[in-house]
């Protein structure tokens, strides 16, 4: 008695997904960030952090503020810039909310 199926026992079976499964796994470069370090920006603090460091967005862009507060308008210049956010200071005679005339 011969059972075709014992000659592959405890082997697996590759499955194919097709092409496109194979392209979805490949990283793509990263977008460029719309922030630069050393350049001045005005932003909108919108929440706080746990640390109390303000939190601001340019153009979805995430920048933690060091010692912002929530609703202040403020120019702030960029100091580090990682992949997913960027890290800033108030501008040095900056410690007020920025008024627009």
């Amino acid at each position: 008695m011969s059972y075709n199926r014992d000659r592959d026992y405890g082997r697996r079976r590759r499955r194919s997904y097709g092409d496109d499964a194979n392209k979805n796994l490949k990283r793509r470069s990263p977008p460029t960030k719309p922030v630069e370090v050393g350049k001045i920006y005005v932003v909108d603090i919108t929440e706080i952090t746990g640390k109390g460091d303000g939190i601001a967005r340019v153009q979805g862009f995430i920048i933690f503020i060091e010692n912002g507060k929530v609703g202040n308008k403020i120019k702030v210049m960029v100091t580090e810039v990682a992949d997913r956010f960027a890290k800033a200071t108030m501008k040095p005679n900056q410690h007020n909310s920025y008024q627009t005339n």
